[in-house]
């Protein structure tokens, strides 16, 4: 079992053990939840983070990411050929109002990537790599109703020892579709950013205000923990460029990534019948 599995098994394992469990009052679903949850993943050494406990839908989180970094916030820019997940949380104008890749880039009149970038290229040593998603003047504490506020709401990301290691800050996970998909999108991410600073990702870590399972899910996480997968770590290949190719939407890309994490992917079944709740 590569190093993925094994924490998200632990991950699962305390939450159904020791979560506490309340009736949440949006959903109206129970939910087992644990809060300050955190994992550390060194990507070099221990493998690219997609879950083989269950099938993973590779090309939905490659091309989410490429989508993210055009810094549009309409699925029918470039991620409807791939996906339609971000459909329920469009107005009716087709705009996702809080998707990241807009906030990253252009919603605070501020492009945080570029920036990043720049940042990092001529001073790789610093410490103020902090991209954001979330609007305070908006989002969250009883403020403007919407159907849906950034739940990864801000990463940082900085170079030490000759490699970019990234922190993801996640306000709310679903551990059971939310969070896997999450991990591997960002550890996407890092990887793209690391080859386009000309260094190796490093480790990538994942922290949790409220790391939750659903009473719709507590059967699929308990077959998941006794599940035992025979994956070996993946190691991602990007083409030269990624980044690049990435920003100007390029399908071509998409289908090569998930070509080769394919090659590599030896899931377990997927588990029927795990549905979103919104």
């Amino acid at each position: 079992m590569n190093k993925f599995d094994e924490i998200y098994k632990n991950l699962l394992k305390e939450i159904m053990e020791t979560g506490i469990q309340e009736t949440n009052e949006r959903t109206g679903h129970e939910t087992s939840a644990v809060p300050g949850i955190h994992f550390t993943l060194d990507i070099e050494r221990d493998g690219f983070p997609l879950l083989s406990l269950r099938r993973v839908p590779i090309k939905i989180f490659i091309a989410e990411q490429a989508w993210f970094l055009m810094g549009s916030r309409k699925p029918s820019d470039f991620l409807r050929d791939f996906t339609k997940i971000w459909d329920d949380f469009t107005n009716p104008q087709d705009v996702v109002t809080v998707a990241y890749g807009y906030r990253w880039r252009k919603h605070f009149n501020r492009d945080q990537i570029k920036a990043l970038v720049d940042l990092l290229t001529r001073e790789p040593s610093s410490r103020h790599g902090v991209v954001v998603a979330w609007d305070p003047g908006s989002d969250g504490l009883g403020g403007v109703s919407k159907k849906n506020v950034p739940c990864p709401y801000t990463f940082t990301a900085g170079i030490i020892g000759g490699r970019l290691h990234l922190q993801n800050m996640v306000r709310s996970n679903d551990m059971i579709l939310g969070f896997p998909h999450d991990v591997a999108g960002f550890a996407l991410l890092q990887c793209l950013l690391a080859q386009k600073l000309g260094v190796k990702p490093g480790v990538y870590s994942h922290t949790i205000s409220n790391a939750h399972i659903y009473d719709t899910h507590y059967d699929a996480a308990k077959e998941i923990i006794g599940r035992i997968t025979q994956q070996k770590p993946l190691v991602l290949h990007l083409p030269d460029n990624s980044f690049d190719r990435a920003e100007q939407g390029d399908k071509d890309l998409v289908n090569t990534i998930f070509e080769d994490l394919k090659s590599q992917y030896t899931p377990m079944p997927p588990i029927k019948g795990i549905k979103i709740v919104l």
